[in-house]
């Protein structure tokens, strides 16, 4: 038996006796899914778009407001993967659940595949781009309308523009669903880090929470809390969920 097939024995007995799984995952577990790893070395961060600008300062709270126009041409063009469906890694932890087991998603993930995947119990810390509001009578607005939506996105009801229920930069998370994921980690017994490098903050120190019995980290790089984890997989989560269900 190799030492891969001997971590995913390990880690089926620690699911199989999970009583409350706490799953955190990051942009790794959505990239099998289309949808590109924004900070890899080749990601949209490293990208200058029309006039210079970083995809940073478009997608700030302070850019979109005075310059709706060019925020959705970035958006729609640059972060919306319309066609992307849950892949087999979202599908598994969302079977664990309709097994019967509690599962609870932190993600920081604005793609809503977990939800899509049919995960009952899911904390998007960043938002997701499903949701659609207008800023003035707050009506809500699907991710169709936005995208087929020609420039500016404006409400039917009062003519106000619409905005993406995504966090921006400048602007601070919500607090009813950080305080959902810190309780859903503080009271898990096994964590499983997925497809991050934690260093996006503040979502990234919510794990600090964790006091469960056993930590699991699986991304295709090295990560700060590697030290701390029972196993760690320097694999594909594709892979890794694959030979779980063989296991």
């Amino acid at each position: 038996m190799s030492d891969f097939e001997k971590k995913i024995d390990e880690l089926k007995k620690l699911i199989d006796k999970a009583n409350r799984i706490c799953v955190f995952t990051g942009a790794g577990i959505s990239v099998p899914s289309g949808i590109p790893d924004f900070r890899s070395a080749d990601g949209l961060y490293s990208e200058i778009y029309k006039k210079n600008l970083r995809p940073e300062e478009i997608i700030s709270h302070s850019f979109f407001m005075r310059d709706p126009e060019m925020f959705y041409d970035f958006y729609k063009n640059k972060m919306l993967f319309t066609d992307a469906k849950p892949n087999e890694a979202h599908l598994y932890f969302a079977e664990l659940e309709k097994q019967g087991k509690h599962v609870a998603v932190v993600t920081q993930n604005i793609d809503g595949l977990h939800s899509i995947a049919e995960n009952t119990n899911v904390m998007e810390i960043h938002g997701t781009v499903h949701e659609n509001f207008c800023m003035k009578c707050h009506a809500p607005y699907s991710l169709d309308y936005v995208v087929n939506y020609s420039g500016v996105p404006k409400c039917e009801k009062c003519g106000g523009t619409i905005k993406p229920n995504v966090v921006l930069y400048e602007e601070g998370l919500d607090d009813y669903t950080v305080s959902r994921a810190i309780d859903e980690i503080a009271g898990a017994d096994l964590m499983i880090i997925i497809g991050t490098s934690l260093v996006v903050y503040p979502a990234a120190s919510f794990v600090r929470y964790f006091r469960g019995d056993n930590l699991v980290l699986i991304n295709k790089s090295e990560t700060s809390m590697d030290g701390s984890a029972d196993l760690v997989f320097y694999n594909d989560v594709i892979e890794v969920v694959k030979a779980l269900k063989r296991a």
